[in-house]
């Protein structure tokens, strides 16, 4: 009998041993709101998690969360610089959708912030680089770096992020003007448009989506980087537009945000008018919600607690952006820790919602008084050791078994190319090129001309491309016998097919396209039409002036034209007989820029511009902190017997008389706020410090009166350089009385 209990407990106590070491989450949603007709779902929480602020799936449909626990763990920022970052995977062990265990892939990171399943390994950015490696039994091995200097300047809002796999199979990111691949085992990186702030998505057809904090929803007319041949163009009709013009959200609660006290930020009812810290969008590509939320753009809206929508109309040569409601959301929350900073649709058609649940987001170097004050009422900076990933599904939806990517056989993968959800057809183009599985090129080649299929036809063009296996024949088959926008396609990949051997074929699809006179294939004609030009003018240059002659007035029409003329914009510009054809129309005008541009040699930004620069209050922000803080107090409001506040201090409102006491010093009484303060001690100036610059001491301005003032102001470095000339009577430290005379 005891034999037998003995046995039983030690049963008992293995099976017990190999519980998951976490159990699942209980959170209640009774404070959050969805539209109706969908359900909102906790799928992973604290304390799995903590600050998620990125997420994605590898092939088996698991997440993956890069987390970032240091950012605004207190008022200051501080630890900010800490290795206390991570890399996750989220386990769903007993398979009811919920994880209730997170595995460490990566620790002991600094500030990571976006990562991307790609190339059968894992690509994670950890600034300042962007590295890359292997998986092996869900750990990295073979650690490769891609970039050194992905992000070399910035605080955490504004540096690159999203690593977004584009259907063009390169990847893209917000915050840079940078994209990568990896092209027969070697990274390679190339200049493309600066895009955004945080977060970054596609469309079906490959168009980029992204915005800033003010402004919800930003985007390109036209697919990534084929606008930017000219590098002495810069094509401002057609990128980073904005979408709309309408930035209302409409919160459920009157929530704190950082410039609450400017005029029109809020309401009567204390509530958030517009957008103030927009991030993350998200094209819906699932194919589980109803038909009307194809490919409508979701918003975080996290100063708001709030998720918006936005539906997209599209015209051939731009795209159009209109909120799906006035006075209403897809999403709120009144629990003011629900911090929306990223979207992600799933494997399964659903959209995942990274909340990184903490009371502050907005950087410390950036935070108003009146935010802090509200912040410290309200007890926000306790808010910081949450973290949840939600997961939005419809009502009727289905869903089917996820398939583990890795166990699937090429035409296994290659009948997920036609799926309805744009992640597995996305996930599948990919494994088909990385893995180079080409036994299935000629069902590929099938797929590419299957009209019934245009979204399948793309992928497959790309697939094909991937492989180095299109021809200029194929992709005439395909412009000649496909829809506009597959064939627009086709015309972008046309460009790397120029030669004599190719023209006469082109010439015959290019007559076949211009009968059509089909805007969007017009635009994208019009843009590859310089390198046959260069090729033979005769032949191609009657397809540019016909198209430019229909379409004289619209602007992106002409960008890319003059995008593709790089290589004979001279030639063009000095033909007397075009331009007099031509005269008085925007294209002379902008073909004359671009030719001045080039001979005197300035380039389109993006390829000159190597690093995202840090914002001056950021800068200002660690030198506050290395110099004055110690003295004036982290939150500005001074030290007994050290220093008077700053908070709310005269002296920083005049920026001119706060640049003479940084650079010649201050001696007492001062009076601040009328309170005298006699502190015994003189501060000195930084004016004797060799080692700071004129840039230095504008940047301590920058933060110092964004930071303590509710009126933030800057002061040029030029100024600057002119007061260090200016001395008080004994040539050491000003007195109040002397800062006083000088502004009378």
């Amino acid at each position: 009998m005891r034999f037998g209990l003995l046995i039983l407990f030690s049963i008992s106590a293995f099976l017990f041993s190999c519980q998951p070491s976490h159990t699942e989450s209980i959170i209640a949603l009774d404070s959050y709101h969805v539209e109706d007709g969908f359900n909102l779902e906790v799928i992973a929480a604290e304390p799995l998690l903590k600050a998620p602020v990125a997420i994605d799936f590898d092939s088996r449909g698991r997440i993956w969360v890069a987390q970032m626990p240091g950012y605004m763990d207190d008022l200051q920022g501080s630890g900010e610089e800490d290795p206390s970052g991570s890399i996750v995977i989220l386990e769903d062990l007993d398979d009811d959708g919920v994880a209730e265990h997170a595995k460490v892939f990566i620790d002991s990171l600094t500030m990571p912030r976006a990562l991307a399943h790609v190339y059968g390994g894992l690509l994670y950015a950890e600034p300042p680089y962007l590295w890359f490696v292997d998986i092996e039994n869900d750990k990295p091995i073979n650690k490769v770096l891609v970039d050194s200097t992905y992000a070399v300047e910035g605080n955490p809002e504004h540096q690159p992020n999203g690593l977004e796999l584009n259907i063009d199979n390169w990847i893209y990111n917000a915050k840079s003007n940078f994209r990568y691949r990896r092209y027969n085992g070697v990274w390679e990186k190339e200049p493309t448009t600066f895009r955004g702030q945080w977060g970054i998505t596609h469309d079906n057809f490959g168009r980029l989506y992204y915005n800033d904090n003010s402004r919800i929803l930003l985007g390109d007319y036209v697919l990534p980087n084929t606008l930017i041949d000219n590098k002495y163009f810069t094509p401002k009709s057609s990128l980073d537009k904005l979408l709309t013009d309408d930035q209302r959200v409409y919160p459920a609660f009157a929530a704190s945000v950082n410039r609450g006290y400017a005029k029109g930020v809020l309401n009567s009812d204390s509530i958030l008018v517009n957008a103030t810290a927009a991030c993350s969008p998200l094209v819906y590509r699932g194919g589980k919600f109803t038909a009307a939320y194809d490919e409508n753009v979701f918003v975080c809206i996290p100063e708001g607690n709030l998720i918006k929508r936005a539906l997209l109309t599209f015209t051939g040569n731009s795209t159009i952006a209109k909120q799906a409601w006035q006075n209403k959301e897809f999403i709120t929350s009144t629990d003011e820790g629900f911090r929306p900073v990223s979207l992600k649709n799933g494997p399964d058609g659903s959209m995942y919602v990274v909340d990184m649940h903490r009371g502050m987001i907005g950087h410390h170097a950036y935070m108003s008084p009146y935010l802090r004050d509200r912040a410290k009422e309200k007890q926000l900076d306790t808010i910081i050791n949450f973290g949840r990933i939600l997961k939005v599904s419809h009502d009727t939806a289905t869903f089917d078994e996820i398939p583990d990517f890795n166990a699937l056989e090429a035409n296994e993968l290659l009948s997920l190319l036609s799926n309805n959800n744009g992640w597995v057809r996305d996930r599948v183009q990919h494994f088909l090129i990385f893995k180079e599985l080409k036994d299935v090129i000629d069902e590929v080649k099938k797929l590419a001309f299957n009209t019934e299929k245009p979204l399948s036809q793309i992928h497959a063009l790309y697939v094909l491309d991937g492989w180095d296996a299109l021809t200029f024949d194929i992709l005439a088959k395909v412009i000649q016998k496909s829809g506009s926008e597959v064939a627009s396609h086709a015309l972008v990949l046309s460009k790397k097919f120029v030669s004599d051997d190719n023209s006469g074929q082109a010439v015959t699809v290019f007559e076949d396209v211009i009968k059509q006179n089909d805007l969007g294939l017009d635009l994208y004609l019009a843009n590859s039409l310089g390198y046959w030009i260069a090729l033979d003018e005769e032949k191609f240059l009657p397809f540019m002036m016909e198209i430019l002659k229909r379409r004289e007035k619209n602007a992106t029409i002409i960008d890319a034209v003059i995008s593709g003329l790089s290589q004979v914009d001279t030639l063009i510009y000095n033909n007397m007989a075009i331009m007099d054809s031509l005269k008085h129309t925007a294209f002379v005008n902008k073909l004359a820029k671009s030719v001045a541009d080039k001979k005197a040699d300035r380039m389109n930004a993006i390829f000159t511009k190597e690093v995202t620069k840090e914002d001056t209050r950021t800068s200002g922000a660690k030198m506050f902190f290395q110099i004055c803080a110690s003295c004036h107090g982290a939150d500005g409001k001074g030290i007994d017997g050290l220093a008077p506040p700053l908070m709310g201090s005269e002296h920083v409102k005049n920026t001119e008389r706060l640049a003479l006491i940084v650079l010649h010093g201050l001696e007492g009484p001062v009076h601040v706020n009328g309170e005298e303060y006699n502190i015994n001690l003189a501060m000195p100036g930084l004016i004797r410090n060799e080692t700071i610059s004129d840039t230095d001491i504008a940047n301590i301005i920058s933060y110092v009166t964004n930071a303590f003032s509710d009126n933030p102001k800057r002061l040029s470095k030029e100024r600057i350089r002119e007061l260090r000339t200016v001395k008080s009577s004994t040539g050491m430290e000003f007195t109040e009385k002397e800062l006083q005379a000088l502004e009378d």
